[in-house]
This record gives structure tokens, sequence and C-alpha cells, in this order.
């Protein structure tokens, strides 16, 4: 269990590339590379992930964290997983708050995202030829939520649930036919954001808000952008529309799970305890939906109809993941520059096995360089 807590706290360290990529890391090295996980728990753990609201790679790693030690396991793993990025981004934040702005974030950010694409797409790859492989049905169900979702630009849950049952239909059921607190007086320093200090109905507005996109808003971090800049810029007023945009781009140049953002958002809110109730807020029901059905979700896994089901909604979120890697590929390769980068990307990983921090480094050196010759 330390070992696997360990490297939970190194991939949130040092993964790089969102969901996507995320997901592909703990494939590759709990599975296919040290055996530590079964590809049965593996597949059963990115179903149930896809079909809780949530942020889909935490709750991976907090199922996978179930199945070696409980609830108990889960919670270490899933703070492991969120710990390292959430202590990086409350370090940018203050720098924000400290300079007016993340001076060269911009820059960097025009040659990480164009490497973390190429990172996605490899990620996604692996999971197609590991989850799929030639089910004809998974095939199409995959198709359908890729486009679905490079479409519309989130995942549908309806989508993925009906894609559960369209696999049932098709497997299964021709078998089994012939078979709330005050608060204490806080020192200012502590909730003090871009307008100053705030007052607990602003906490507890802030504390809702975000248990709300945890609890309520399903897939990605491709999902929950939309729904946090919905409450944050046009409900609330905390940031304006720039400000939300460096604090996405700070959750995607930092490694972890993209959803750290809301650490981001909740610094410049409310200050450190705004970050700290805006990520409790969004992990809590995250840790709940996954620890609470798992023991019944494992014991029925092996059930026929339950299997056919799992195996559509693993095709779905396996469709929704490609098609989440349209998506931001097209806002991330906008030239020809990042298209080379992105390219060049895949070309290295294919050739050798480099770590993903290194080649984060380097394209986030080149985006700097081009962004200064350009």
């Amino acid at each position: 269990m330390r070992d696997f807590v360990l490297y939970f706290l190194r991939l949130g360290a040092l993964g790089f590339g969102g969901p996507i990529a995320l997901v592909g890391c703990m494939q590759r090295d709990l599975v296919d590379e040290r055996g530590w996980v079964s590809k049965d728990d593996y597949t059963q753990g990115l179903a149930l992930a896809q079909l809780a609201p949530g942020p889909l790679a935490a709750q991976l790693s907090i199922y996978l964290g179930w199945v070696r030690g409980r609830a108990l396991g889960g919670a270490l793993v899933g703070a492991a997983f969120v710990l390292p990025s959430f202590l990086m981004v409350m370090a940018l934040s203050w720098l924000y708050l400290r300079f007016g702005g993340v001076p060269g974030m911009q820059a960097a950010f025009y040659g990480i995202g164009a490497a973390v694409i190429a990172l996605i797409a490899r990620g996604a790859n692996k999971l197609i030829r590991s989850t799929i492989a030639k089910d004809k049905v998974a095939w199409v169900i995959c198709a359908v939520n890729a486009v679905v979702t490079a479409w519309t630009e989130s995942e549908i849950v309806w989508v993925v649930v009906g894609s559960g049952l369209a696999m049932l239909a098709v497997r299964a059921l021709p078998r089994r036919a012939a078979a709330a607190s005050s608060l204490l007086v806080l020192p200012p320093w502590l909730v003090t954001g871009l307008h100053g200090p705030v007052d607990h109905g602003t906490l507890w507005r802030i504390t809702t808000f975000f248990t709300e996109a945890g609890g309520f808003v399903f897939g990605s971090g491709l999902a929950i952008v939309p729904f946090l800049r919905g409450g944050v810029v046009e409900q609330f007023h905390w940031l304006s529309n720039q400000q939300f945009l460096d604090a996405v781009a700070v959750a995607m140049i930092t490694p972890g799970p993209v959803v750290i953002t809301v650490a981001f958002i909740g610094y410049l809110a409310a200050g450190p305890l705004g970050a700290t109730l805006a990520a409790l807020g969004t992990f809590m029901p995250c840790y709940l939906f996954t620890v609470l059905p798992a023991p019944y979700f494992r014991r029925y896994a092996e059930n026929p109809q339950v299997k056919a089901f799992v195996t559509g909604v693993t095709a779905a979120a396996t469709g929704a993941i490609a098609g989440a890697a349209f998506v931001l590929g097209r806002r991330a390769l906008v030239d020809i520059p990042t298209v080379l980068i992105c390219v060049a990307t895949l070309g290295v990983l294919a050739r050798w096995k480099i770590q993903e921090p290194l080649v984060i480094a380097v394209a986030g050196l080149t985006g700097l360089v081009l962004k200064a010759w350009l």
C-alpha cells in the first residue's frame, strides 16, 4: 500500500496531460508494466468513474486505491494524487495575486499545449487498443461517443448510460432470455482574494458551488470547465473572463488532475481558505461517489448483464476520450509551429522511452523561445 500511495503521489507531482493522459499512465504503469492492478479491476474502475459524477482521473485513482485498501486506501490514494498539484496551484495563485499575473505562462503553454495533445493522442490510442480490441459493437459505441463529444465539446452522461444499455441489449439480454455550520473569526490574510477579504456568505457560496460542481458534473475537466465558467464569471463575478482563462492555463501547465483549477479560482476569490474549500467541495463528492458504490459494483461485476453494461460504458468512455482529444487538439494546434511540436513529440515518444515531465519541460521552453522570436 505504501508503494501504491507513493506511485500516485509521484503521478500527481509529475503527470501532465489532463485526465486522458493520466488514465493512460495508470494503465501503462499499474496494469501493463508492474501488474499491481488486474485488467478487469482497471476496466471496472474506468466504467464506474465514467458513470459517477466528478473528475475522471481522480475517481479512477480512488477506485484503484479502494481495490487495494478499501475506504482508507481510496482516501490515501486520492489525497496523494491531488495534493502535489494543489500545493503547486496554491503557490502560483499567490504569485498571481502578488504580481498581477503569471509572466510567461501563455508563452510556455503555447508549446506545452501542443506536446500535451501528443501525450493525449498516445494515451487514447492505447486505451482503444486495450479496451475495445476487435469487438465490433464496442467500436460502434466508441465511434458514436467520439463524434458526440467532438461535436458538443462535452461528455453527455445519458449517451454513456445509453451505450451501456445498448451493449446490454446486444450481449446479455438475449442470453438472459435464453437463460452547514458557523465559522470562527479568521485572520484577514486567510480569506483575502482579488477583491480583498470576503465574508462568511462568500465562503459558504464557494463551498456549495464547488460541491455542486463535483457532485453533478460528469466526465473530465473538459466537461467541468464550462460549468465553472458559468458560475465563476457569469453568476457570481468572482473572476473576469481573462482571469478564468488564466486559471485554466495554470491547471494545464501543472501536473495532476486538470480539475485542480478549482483551487486557483478559490484562491483568487477568497484566499487560501477559499482554495481549500473549493478543492474539498469538488473532490469530496468524487470520493464518496466512488467508494460507496464500489463494493456493490465489484460484487456483481461478473454478472453477464452487468458485464455487458460495463463493456458498453467502457467503450463509450474510450470514445469520449478520443472525442475530447480532438476538441483539445483543435484549440491547442493553432498554427504550423504547434503542429510541428505535436508531431515531433509523437515521433520522439514512439522511438524512445522518455518521461513526460522532460517532454513537457522541453515543450515549454520551445514555446517561450518561439513566442519571443515571433
